[in-house]
């Protein structure tokens, strides 16, 4: 049995890795302090399902913050991990202009932590004073965003393009994270991989999420908020496919590779980056109607300006995970709308 550690275990991606790797056989310690970010009631009921869950006997909870620098230490110190699935973060593109604190603690303090604590397991996993194996030291997964593509125009984002031109906090904290594991994996040999989702959505999602708001919305009969007048277009991706990425890519870590001859070292880091989207740009336009036909209801739209730290497009090459692991995501916008929709309803009664 592995004992694999998630972080954001009481988050909507999070929860799900938990439940499918509990599912399988492995052990999961995940973290989670259930801020007040937004209702703490649904992440209760999220960790209730792991309670309750295939494989729940092997579930532990550690209640605890990511940028507590004492706590970290002490469960690393107290618990070795086969793997590490990093997704607790604060997140949402507008949040961060107005709470800026709140990024820099969770997202750069925390993954600092993070990295600190699989450093310390790897290095204790060496005998003689000699560096570990891979084999013998857990491999991080890590949530980035595609909003690390910044103001990039050229579609599909593909993982070879710039991502040094970020247009929102969120979007910095992102990228810092990826340089943050990759000079990691290259000091520490600590294979990583990072994650750039897009647009996640589904059942159990985040209340700031635009599914949630449009659906909130439209059943209380009010306006919902379309930015950029709906001249926009995302890659709306299902949470299932997001899952189902994230445990094959957890399941395929990278190796150190040679570099090169423009580069320093003759080796470079055993560390990756991956987009996961569902390969399928939707227009906003279409995103809002297949949330009208779900629910058999009209929404009133307030047309918006384009909020700053936003993108007018995204748009995910998953070509380099569809080949490292056979998987690519597929699920059709309207039949994950659907499920969605059919959970909103049950869960809150409507």
């Amino acid at each position: 049995m592995n004992t694999i550690l998630i972080t954001g275990v009481a988050g909507f991606i999070g929860n799900f890795v938990a439940e499918r790797l509990l599912a399988r056989g492995d052990a999961v310690v995940g973290i989670d302090n259930l801020n007040a970010y937004y209702d703490p009631s649904l992440k209760e009921a999220r960790i209730q399902r792991l309670l309750t869950c295939e494989g729940a006997e092997n579930f532990q909870l550690a209640r605890i913050s990511l940028e507590d620098r004492s706590a970290m230490q002490a469960l690393f110190s107290q618990t070795r991990f086969d793997g590490a699935v990093h997704l607790a973060a604060q997140a949402g593109v507008r949040y961060s202009l107005t709470n800026p604190h709140a990024y820099i603690d969770s997202n750069i303090l925390g993954t600092l932590n993070v990295l600190e604590g699989l450093r310390c397991q790897r290095e204790h996993a060496g005998s003689g004073g000699e560096a570990p194996s891979h084999a013998e030291g857990p491999h991080l997964v890590y949530a980035s965003s595609s909003s690390v593509y910044g103001g990039n125009t050229s579609l599909p984002f593909s993982e070879d393009q710039s991502v040094d031109r970020p247009v929102s906090l969120y979007a910095a904290t992102k990228r810092a994270n990826e340089l943050m594991a990759h000079t990691y994996s290259h000091l520490y040999g600590i294979p990583a991989t990072g994650l750039r989702f897009f647009t996640v959505y589904g059942p159990w999602g985040r209340p700031d999420m635009a599914a949630f708001r449009f659906v909130r919305a439209i059943l209380a009969g009010e306006e919902i908020e379309v930015y950029n007048h709906g001249d926009m277009q995302r890659d709306f991706t299902y949470i299932d496919d997001i899952v189902e990425g994230a445990i094959r890519a957890l399941d395929n870590p990278p190796t150190r590779e040679t570099a090169g001859e423009d580069f320093a070292f003759e080796f470079s880091a055993p560390h990756r980056v991956l987009n996961i989207g569902n390969h399928h740009p939707e227009p906003l336009t279409e995103f809002i109607c297949a949330i009208e036909d779900a629910l058999g209801a009209k929404a009133k739209k307030k047309l918006m300006p384009m909020q700053p730290g936003d993108v007018p497009a995204t748009y995910a090459d998953t070509s380099a995970l569809k080949k490292l692991t056979g998987f690519a995501p597929y699920t059709p916008l309207r039949e994950g709308i659907k499920k969605f929709v059919d959970w909103y309803r049950a869960y809150y009664k409507v």
